[in-house]
């Protein structure tokens, strides 16, 4: 068996030992919210863009038509590649897929 002074000094150790994990968890904690601060404004960003991205896309259609319209009314090729570019580029994507040639 310990006598008594052996386990007196082993509940100190404890003691001490407990008291600096406790620093270090507390130290910790600091620093993950510091590292933590740039990605809460991050996700507020993503958030606020979230809630206006629905109303941009709403927007972005009949404004890509009218500038469209107006990009190949005063352009030759270019104009032509502006209309049918996007179109091109998706039978193209599709062509390329594995999944579309089975």
């Amino acid at each position: 068996m310990y006598s008594q002074r052996a386990l007196t000094e082993l509940a100190a150790h404890k003691a001490a030992l407990r008291g600096r994990i406790a620093r270090r968890r507390a130290d910790c904690v600091l620093a993950a919210r510091e590292m933590a601060e740039p990605l809460r404004w991050l996700d507020a960003a993503a958030a606020r863009w979230r809630q206006v991205s629905p109303v941009l896309k709403a927007v972005a259609l009949p404004l890509g038509i009218l500038l469209g319209r107006a990009a190949t009314k005063r352009t030759g090729l270019l104009g032509t590649l502006i209309r049918w570019g996007p179109l091109a580029l998706g039978a193209i994507r599709a062509i390329r897929r594995p999944s579309a040639r089975a």
